[in-house]
Formats: structure tokens, C-alpha cells, sequence
């Protein structure tokens, strides 16, 4: 893996990491790249420092490389992990699509899924919120749904 440091057209700077340096390059022609911060598709590698090996054994250095940026909820009274920026550039991707493909049914997503899977009313893609209630009736009746979680958005 490599990690780079990003800089988008205003001068917000980020990192990624990308298995190489042809991963960098295919994602950035594809348009797959943002910045987190604005949500700017003009995202090109900045200058940065090298990368200083400690001497630290292989076996700790590939624990410390595997170590997961995001873990359950956070208990209370602990401070929670923050979100690396690519999994919020990503996140923030995810809400303006369902945001701008989907329709908004508010606290009424059970009801209104529900009504879709028994064939009540048109099919459709929505979001809203439901209660864990209503999301085990859902699950019991078949419906599937997923939870995303829901990010601030890129230009807030």
C-alpha cells in the first residue's frame, strides 16, 4: 500500500491509500477521486515527506498496517476514532446519489417499504429513518434494507 498526499484545487490537503502507484492514476482518470473537504474532483498528489523505517520488526509493522480505522460503536465516555478522509469522501458520495435518485419518506420508511415489498405501492428507491422496531418487523417480513450511515455533507 501506498499512502499519498492529496491536494484539491482550493488547497485542501488529505491523504489516500492506494495498493500503487497505477491505482492512484486509474482512479484519479475514472473521476473515482474528492476531496473531502469540498467534494472538488481536481485532486492531484502533493509533495511529501518520505517514509522513515524505524527498524520496527516486520511482524509489529504488519500489525500496525492492518490495524482497522473504524471499530464499533464507541462506548460512552471514550473519545471516537476519526473517520479516515477517504471513507468520508466516499460516504459523502453515497448520500448526494441517494439524495439525488431517491426519494425522502421521512420517519414513514417502514411504511412505505413495507407497502413496496407487498406490492401496494410503486417500486421506488427511498430513504428516511425507522425505529429498531419497525426495522425487526421489516426483517421478519423479508424486506431487505441497509443502513448507511449518513455523513455531513461535502459542502457543508
Amino acid at each position: 500500500m501506498i499512502r499519498y498526499q492529496l491536494r484539491c484545487g482550493a488547497g485542501h490537503e488529505f491523504e489516500g491509500w492506494f495498493p500503487g502507484s497505477a491505482a492512484f492514476e486509474q482512479q484519479a482518470a475514472a473521476g473515482l477521486l474528492s476531496c473531502p473537504h469540498c467534494g472538488s474532483p481536481d485532486v492531484t498528489r502533493a509533495l511529501m515527506a518520505p517514509a522513515v523505517h524505524t527498524g520496527m520488526p516486520a511482524r509489529q509493522a504488519e500489525a500496525a498496517a492492518v490495524t482497522p480505522a473504524m471499530s464499533a460503536p464507541t462506548p460512552p465516555g471514550h473519545a471516537p476514532q476519526a473517520m479516515p478522509d477517504t471513507m468520508l469522501a466516499l460516504l459523502q458520495k453515497i448520500r448526494d446519489t441517494v439524495e439525488a435518485e431517491c426519494e425522502d419518506v421521512g420517519d414513514r420508511f417502514a411504511e412505505e417499504a413495507l407497502g413496496m415489498h407487498h406490492g401496494e405501492r410503486e417500486a421506488r428507491g427511498i430513504y428516511g429513518s425507522m425505529t429498531q422496531e419497525e426495522h425487526a418487523e421489516l426483517d421478519e417480513a423479508g424486506v431487505e434494507v441497509h443502513a448507511i450511515p449518513w455523513v455531513r455533507r461535502a459542502d457543508s
